[in-house]
């Protein structure tokens, strides 16, 4: 009788066919883990060379270039009249009345206002009055001294007494003369109670009515009326240090005034205070312009071109390459190897825009343009593709620069340059 827990023979094939099966897909597991190690670690290789591409920086280079022969620099100027003048009252009193408003011509020795000054009449009319008093004393001492000197002739009085009457006499005189010179300055005074121009202009300011009280002087009195003479010019410009030793007496220049395009005026350098402001670096210098028409106004705000000779020899840079460090101003340059080679540069002057060099640099050197702050030493980076050909760009040639120059007539300094502003 059989065992019914016994197992039925197994087939040797089969046992064959099974094992080579059990082995195939080891080797299928194995080979496709070995796939997906080399995949994962291809794309691992990959992924880091594209990663340490991209973290080098894309620079585009540009290159020195010549300064223009004529470089044109623009400073803000102030335009004052050629006179202009505050008018105060010289005597105390009340305005009686006034002949001219503002905006009016007037002509020198032209009478502006009237003052009414009742004391001062009051105090004329009194040193007339001592004047005659001194007057009829002064004649009768002059008749007593004669007298006095006829009877000494005749032995009738002493030579003391009748010396005595002709000094008597001689401070009458005197006292008689101080009168005179009293009146004389009263009435002197008396006549600026006329407010007269004392040269032909333009009233620009009226500053008094009719029955204000007036005091005398420009301390405790208030200007009345002001009057500018604008048919000839006057142009103050603050000029930054690095123009100054170009300005001189008789250079010329344009003016430029606001909301009148293409209307420009020119003006000459007639004067310069030969000295610089240590709170701003520049240096006051005064133009002189003719206005026959009056199209200027005084106060106006105007660019004032002028137009200098470049410096020969030296190079501008744009102040886009310029790297601000702990160790001064560098500029970052691109070498053989495509690596970064830091430069140490000196500057000259600022033209907004652009900078001049100085040293530092040298005419074939492949300069970045706009850095980023952190590029370092012997850091390599890739060129733009618009410049990695020619290794530069291409300079602009001109020859005439407009420069403009920043606020209020002062140039802008570039921090750190070590230059002279």
């Amino acid at each position: 009788m059989t065992d019914p827990t016994d197992s039925p023979p197994v087939d040797p094939a089969l046992r064959r066919r099974l094992r080579v099966a059990g082995i195939v897909a080891l080797i299928v597991a194995l080979a496709t883990t070995v796939a997906g190690i080399g995949l994962r670690l291809y794309e691992g290789a990959r992924v880091a060379r594209w990663t340490r591409e991209q973290a080098v920086p894309t620079v585009t280079l540009i290159a020195l270039h010549e300064g223009a022969v004529v470089s044109e620099v623009v400073l803000p100027g102030t335009v004052r009249a050629f006179i202009d003048a505050p008018i105060y009252a010289r005597v105390n009193g009340y305005l009686k009345r006034w002949y001219v408003d503002i905006g009016a011509p007037v002509r020198a020795g032209q009478v502006l206002a009237e003052i009414e000054t009742p004391e001062l009449d009051q105090q004329l009319l009194q040193s007339e009055a001592d004047l005659a008093t001194a007057r009829a004393n002064e004649q009768l001492s002059a008749i007593t001294a004669t007298r006095w000197q006829r009877m000494l002739e005749s032995d009738a009085v002493s030579k003391q007494e009748a010396d005595e009457k002709q000094g008597d006499h001689a401070a009458k005189q005197a006292i008689v003369a101080a009168a005179q010179a009293n009146v004389a300055r009263l009435r002197a005074t008396a006549s600026f109670k006329a407010i007269v121009a004392p040269f032909g202009g333009v009233v620009t300011a009226r500053r008094t009515d009719i029955g204000a009280l007036i005091n005398a002087g420009a301390g405790a009195g208030q200007e009345l009326f002001r009057i500018a003479d604008a048919r000839k010019l006057r142009i103050y410009v603050e000029v930054p240090q690095s123009y100054t030793d170009q300005l001189h007496k008789g250079v010329t220049a344009r003016l430029q005034v606001p909301g009148r395009p293409g209307q420009p005026v020119m003006a000459t350098v007639t004067d310069a205070a030969q000295a610089i402001s240590e709170s701003s670096r520049t240096m006051l210098v005064q133009l002189e312009a003719d206005n026959p028409k009056g199209a200027v106004l005084p106060g106006s705000y105007v660019d004032v071109h002028f137009e200098l000779p470049g410096r020969v020899g030296l190079a501008r840079l744009p102040v886009s390459a310029l790297l601000f460090r702990d160790r001064g101003l560098e500029v970052a340059t691109v070498d053989a190897g495509n690596k970064v080679r830091l430069r140490h540069v000196d500057l000259g002057r600022d033209f907004g825009t652009e900078v001049e060099v100085l040293s530092g640099l040298a005419a074939g050197d492949r300069i970045i343009d706009s850095p980023p702050d952190s590029i370092a030493e012997g850091e390599p980076v890739r060129l733009a593709a618009a410049t990695a050909g020619g290794g530069s760009a291409t300079p602009v040639a001109s020859a005439r620069t407009a420069t403009p120059v920043a606020s209020a007539g002062t140039a802008t300094p570039i921090a750190g340059s070590g230059t002279a502003e």
